[in-house]
C-alpha cells in the first residue's frame, strides 16, 4: 500500500494512505485521481491537491449551498462554477424552489469520473431537469453570459493552475453583472491561517463591488490548515443579518435533512476570529 502526499503547502502536509487506487487519469487540464482510504471513504485529488473525500464533503457542500439560498430566500435560478464532483448540485437541487440550475465545470473529464467513481457526490443530481451542465471555462462564461442569476457558488480549486483565474478582480466584477437585484455570491476561499493573503486580496476585490461583503467559516477536515473561509458578497445587508427565527422558519419550510448545517451554525458562521478581522480591516460587530 502505497501513500498519497499532498503538495499544497511547501514543508506542511497531510498524506492519506492509498489503501486502493480506483482511477489514474491525465485530463486536458490537471492530473486526478480518485482512491479508496480507510478512514475517509472515496478521496479525489487533482494536481497533487486533495479536493474532497466521502467523509466531510456534506460540510464543505452543505455550507456553500444553504447559506446562501436560505439567506436569499426567494432564489430561483442559481449559478454553479466549478463543482464536477457534483456534491453542490446535490445540496442546491434539494431546494424545491429553485428552479433552474446552471453549473459550469471548466473539466468534463472530471465530471465523468465523479458520476463514476464518486456517485454518492451527485447522488443522481446530474440528472435533474432543473439542471444545465456547460462544460467551459467559468471566468468565460461569467464574463459573457446574458443570464442573471440569484445566487452564484464558485465552488473552485485553489487560486493556482485552472482556478487562478476565479480567484481575479474580473471574476468577481463578472459575477456581480450577472447578479439579480438582491443576489448573493459566494466562494470558497481556502484556510486563513494558511492562506490569509488570499483572503486580504478577496475582501479588497469584494469591497468595491458589494454593498456588504464578509466572510464565513466551517471547519472541514480534509482542507488542511483548519477552519476554511467563504467569501460573501451581497448587495443587500440584511440578508447577512436575519433573525434566527427567521432562518429557522426557512429551513423548517425547506424540508432538508442535513448533516452539518443548522440555523445556529448558519448564523454563528459569521463571526470570524480577531487575526481574520485585522487582516481584513473590520471590527467584530461588523
Amino acid at each position: 500500500m502505497s501513500d498519497y502526499q499532498e503538495t499544497l503547502y511547501d514543508g506542511y502536509g497531510q498524506r492519506f494512505r492509498i489503501d486502493q487506487m480506483l482511477h489514474e487519469v491525465r485530463t486536458e487540464h490537471q492530473h486526478l485521481v480518485i482512491f479508496q482510504n480507510a478512514r475517509m471513504g472515496r478521496v479525489m485529488a487533482l494536481d497533487g491537491v486533495i479536493q474532497t473525500t466521502e467523509a466531510d464533503e456534506f460540510i464543505y457542500h452543505e455550507m456553500l449551498t444553504h447559506v446562501p439560498i436560505l439567506a436569499h430566500g426567494r432564489a430561483k435560478r442559481v449559478l454553479i462554477i466549478g463543482g464536477g464532483d457534483g456534491g453542490m448540485l446535490r445540496e442546491v437541487a434539494k431546494h424545491r424552489s429553485v428552479e433552474h440550475i446552471t453549473m459550469v465545470e471548466i473539466d468534463g473529464t472530471v465530471v465523468d469520473m465523479c458520476k463514476q467513481f464518486l456517485p454518492n457526490h451527485s447522488c443522481g443530481a446530474f440528472d435533474d431537469p432543473r439542471l444545465n451542465l456547460v462544460i467551459d471555462d467559468g471566468m468565460r462564461f461569467v464574463a459573457t453570459t446574458a443570464e442573471k442569476f440569484d445566487v452564484i457558488i464558485s465552488d473552485s480549486t485553489d487560486p493556482i493552475g485552472p482556478g487562478e483565474v476565479l480567484f481575479s478582480e474580473n471574476f468577481y466584477e463578472a459575477c456581480r453583472r450577472c447578479l439579480n437585484d438582491g443576489g448573493i455570491l459566494v466562494t470558497q476561499n481556502g484556510t486563513p491561517f494558511m492562506q490569509l493573503g488570499e483572503v486580504q486580496t478577496t475582501a479588497s476585490r469584494m469591497h468595491g463591488l458589494f454593498a456588504d461583503w464578509h466572510f464565513y467559516m466551517a471547519a472541514v477536515p480534509t482542507y488542511i490548515g483548519g477552519s476554511m473561509t467563504f467569501a460573501w458578497g451581497s448587495t443587500d445587508a440584511e440578508y447577512r443579518k436575519l433573525s434566527l427565527d427567521t432562518l429557522r422558519q426557512r429551513f423548517a419550510g425547506s424540508g432538508i435533512v442535513t448533516r452539518y448545517y443548522n440555523p445556529e451554525i448558519h448564523q454563528g458562521a459569521f463571526a470570524l476570529p480577531q487575526y481574520v478581522l485585522q487582516a481584513i480591516h473590520k471590527p467584530s460587530n461588523d
